[in-house]
């Protein structure tokens, strides 16, 4: 009798399926059947051949945890299978991930277009981290798609966005950004870490990368870091000279063409072999581990979160020191539309309200929680609160915050998977203080 049973006879598994058993088989020694945590810094060789051969990119397998490790592997083949791609990278954080990405793409006097809508941690990264580089930002805003295009020059090596911005709950529309991209002859990056795959698939919709910080959703319970690159195989690094770490010979490789040789994988292994490698931002086994066990229960908190999530805007929405409540969930909202079209299970666990006290109300309240943790953090399983203005927006100018949607007044919510009676409890007692 076999260890292993079919995960299905179905062609295509269907999402929970893929959660659990994506990537993941019983350990060929041992036979654990979850993935085990391999703690080690290196890994043996057959002979000399075998260890040349996995240099020189002629064999896949394990060297080194930098660069690749059976636990990491199992968590990163999970994430491209849940987001429709053709391989995945993990890496230390959702930061991490965003450099390796463009790492790979840009050199010295390029640029790229990014909503201006995004995390603050993303503006900040982009407007000065990346200048050091000789990267340069444009800004364009996903409410006027004119202002992609007019953004876009010679120079310009992609457009990057959120699913979902980040405090803010705008919804982007990723079918047609992918156009203005596709037109260009560049690539979209698509960072989806406020959906997931169980909400939207940017793939689906003309995203040729996609990003995640793994410490939110994916993870899910506030206890593990990580990153997440996944390539879509969509785009050509060959139509033109303008990527060359995919589409010229890589001298470290002996004039290695990544894209002839690895197709539509290739944009993974330039991530991994040229970037990771020296770089160095590695996942531990251990994150990957935590990750994985996270994952398996994907689309049941997503599912709670939304529908958690909607309730409490809901409730936001009508009380009296609330002066308004940006949520894509609700009918009333300018986003409800692209929500409707992208987000039909639920427009995830993350918005933002607007106190009629301003920027003093916005700090008293997240003071007065019980039930809510008042921290710089998403995705968890408990509820979470904070006001960015004070604290993860802080390093922006007053019009940068209220571009970013992280104005005086408003308090980002990240709606847990607690009884919604207790969540909206919790709201009710602190907002009466004010």
């Amino acid at each position: 009798m076999s260890d292993e049973t079919p995960v299905s006879q179905a062609a295509s598994p269907g999402f929970a399926t893929l959660a659990v058993h994506a990537g993941a088989k019983p350990d060929p020694t041992t036979h654990a059947r979850a993935t085990p945590i391999y703690q080690t810094t290196s890994f043996v060789f057959d002979d000399v051949d075998h260890a040349a051969s996995l240099f020189g990119l002629q064999a896949f397998g394990n060297i080194y945890t930098r660069l690749t490790n059976p636990t990491t592997a199992v968590l990163e083949e999970r994430v491209a299978a849940l987001e429709g791609g053709t391989a995945a990278v993990a890496t230390a954080s959702g930061h991490s991930a965003q450099h390796l990405v463009f790492h790979t793409l840009l050199t010295p006097g390029d640029e790229f277009v990014a909503s201006r809508k995004l995390y603050g941690g993303s503006i900040n990264q982009f407007n000065h981290a990346y200048k050091n580089y000789g990267w340069n930002v444009v800004w364009a805003d996903p409410d006027d798609l004119s202002t992609f295009e007019r953004a876009i020059t010679p120079k310009t090596k992609a457009i990057f966005v959120e699913s979902i911005a980040n405090p803010g709950g705008v919804v982007v529309d990723i079918a047609a950004i992918s156009a203005i991209a596709r037109k260009a002859g560049i690539p979209l990056i698509v960072d989806n870490t406020m959906a997931t795959p169980y909400l939207w698939q940017p793939i689906k919709d003309g995203a040729d990368i996609v990003v995640h910080s793994a410490t939110k959703f994916l993870g899910g319970h506030g206890n593990s870091m990580g990153g997440i690159v996944v390539d879509a195989g969509s785009f050509d690094w060959s139509a033109t000279d303008r990527y060359p770490m995919l589409s010229k010979p890589r001298p470290e490789y002996q004039g290695m063409v990544l894209h002839e040789t690895f197709g539509n994988f290739a944009f993974a292994i330039a991530v991994r072999a040229l970037g990771l490698r020296d770089i160095g931002p590695a996942i531990s086994p251990f994150n990957s581990f935590m990750l994985l066990t996270g994952i398996e229960t994907l689309n049941l908190r997503m599912q709670r979160h939304s529908d958690n999530a909607l309730a409490v805007a809901r409730f936001l929405s009508v009380h009296p020191k609330v002066e308004w409540v940006s949520y894509p969930g609700l009918e009333s909202d300018p986003y409800h539309a692209l929500a409707q079209k992208y987000l039909p299970k639920g427009a995830g666990a993350v918005f933002t309200f607007g106190l009629k006290g301003g920027y003093e109300a916005g700090v008293k309240l997240v003071s007065n929680v019980h039930l809510f943790s008042h921290l710089a953090n998403i995705g968890d399983t408990r509820s979470l609160i904070i006001h960015p203005a004070s604290t993860t927006h802080r390093q922006l100018t007053d019009e940068q915050k209220t571009i970013a949607g992280a104005g005086p007044q408003v308090v980002r919510l990240s709606v847990g998977i607690e009884d919604q009676a207790d969540i909206i409890a919790d709201l009710e007692q602190a907002l009466a203080q004010l």
